[in-house]
C-alpha cells in the first residue's frame, strides 16, 4: 500500500462494484500498474494504492468470504 500522492496527472477511470448498494462503497481504478481505491462517498479523503499481487490476494479472500459480516 502506498500513499495517495501517486495519482497520475490525468484523472483515472474510477469504477464501482455492480453489487454496491446503500452508498457504502469503494471505487477502484488501475493506476501506474497497480490499483487505487477510494471511498465513493468522500473521494477527496484519500486514496490507497495496492500492487497487482496485493489486489489479487484481496479479491481471492473476499470471494472466499473472509470479509463477510455476520449480523
Amino acid at each position: 500500500m502506498k500513499p495517495s500522492d501517486e495519482l497520475p496527472a490525468t484523472e483515472p477511470e474510477w469504477r464501482i462494484s455492480s453489487r454496491c448498494s446503500g452508498g457504502n462503497c469503494v471505487q477502484f481504478a488501475e493506476v501506474n500498474g497497480g490499483i487505487a481505491v477510494r471511498d465513493s462517498k468522500n473521494p477527496n479523503a484519500g486514496t490507497l494504492f495496492y500492487s497487482p499481487q496485493e489486489w489479487r490476494a484481496f479479491l481471492t479472500a473476499a470471494k472466499a468470504g473472509a470479509y463477510d459480516v455476520t449480523r
